[in-house]
């Protein structure tokens, strides 16, 4: 009987050999996860990005059966943990987060890259988009985006918009403004958004593009006077603020997003249950909540969808990097 026992499992592995390389790895896609998982966040621990990514490692955990890690990779925009998860074994076992400027704004803003933003990442699904809130300082005269518009128009190069850096999404939106409104603003950068936020407040900066959850607690203390959102629809958190749309300046949209991706190469397997299990989570009660509280908006869809926005932005934000004359560093 042990002889027999020997000659099965030699049978087996001759068996398992004989088989095109492509149905063996088809077999191994479907038997996985059989281990832990890493989701590389790619942003430092403590931020609202890792924050999110730590709720779905904990959902996809008890969706997949395995543990799913996170690990932190920041530095550079997004770019170093970004490289990480491009240089990854395609295998399933390493994913993380792809954000707007390691995927669509660096790739114009920076002269070399580690990781080719197309040929090296495999989009899973998109998870979230942030829009950001213009507000203005409550000692600028106007009430809203027309005004806000009119003022710019009557004193050009008067009025300024702040941001947390050049190449931010807080910059690139005040760009934006400026081109699609056809105004003559200045942009004053800051080293981060805190100090930005703050000089709005004391009205030393007439306006600033910035994020929901930032900039959330200054708009119901009543510090500065929120006036446009730059998503197609309103946030359920501030209703009563209109949509850039709305207010009259057309085809303006920005966000700052993130969904998750993984190295090129993981087989479509894999893809599908990843992006199976986050399309549940994000039907969730609590993820729901969690991504509304903070301002932003919950998405989903497939990969392919994702692939084509992450083109479309990297396509939209090179335009305006661009046309605003912003140099590649």
């Amino acid at each position: 009987m042990k002889g027999f026992n020997q000659l099965l499992k030699i049978s087996l592995v001759a068996m398992i050999a004989a088989l095109p390389s492509s149905q063996v790895a088809a077999q191994t896609a479907l038997q996985w996860p059989t281990k832990s998982i890493t989701l590389i966040a790619t942003y430092a621990a403590g931020g609202s990005a890792d924050t999110r990514m730590r709720l779905l490692a904990r959902k996809l955990t008890e969706k997949l059966g395995q543990p799913v890690v996170v690990e932190n990779k920041g530095g550079a925009g997004g770019v170093i943990g970004t490289s990480a998860i491009a240089k990854a074994a395609p295998d399933g076992y390493t994913i993380g987060s792809g954000n707007m400027a390691p995927l669509a704004v660096n790739p114009s803003m920076m002269k070399k890259m580690p990781y080719d933003p197309v040929k090296d990442i495999a989009p899973i699904i998109l998870i979230e988009q942030a829009p950001l809130v213009l507000s203005v300082a409550n000692s600028l005269p106007v009430k809203n985006l027309a005004d806000l518009v009119a003022l710019a128009k009557k004193e050009p190069g008067k009025l300024t918009f702040g941001s947390s850096g050049v190449g931010g999404a807080h910059h690139l939106s005040g760009e934006m403004f400026r081109e699609i409104a056809g105004l003559d603003i200045t942009h004053v950068p800051y080293k981060g958004g805190s100090p930005a936020a703050t000089d709005l407040m004391a009205g030393h900066l007439s306006m600033m593009f910035e994020m929901g959850y930032s900039a959330l607690p200054s708009i119901q203390a009543g510090k500065i006077h929120p006036i446009a959102v730059t998503s197609k629809t309103r946030l359920a958190i501030l209703p009563d603020v209109p949509t850039m749309a709305e207010s009259g300046v057309a085809d303006f949209e920005s966000y700052n997003w993130q969904g998750i991706i993984g190295p090129a190469g993981i087989p479509a397997p894999i893809i599908e249950k990843l992006n199976k299990a986050l399309n549940e989570i994000l039907q969730d009660p609590d993820v729901i909540k969690a991504i509304a509280d903070t301002g932003s908006q919950a998405r989903g869809g497939s990969p392919e969808a994702f692939a084509q926005f992450i083109e479309t932005e990297r396509t939209k934000w090179a335009k305006v990097i661009q046309t605003a004359g912003i140099k590649p560093e």
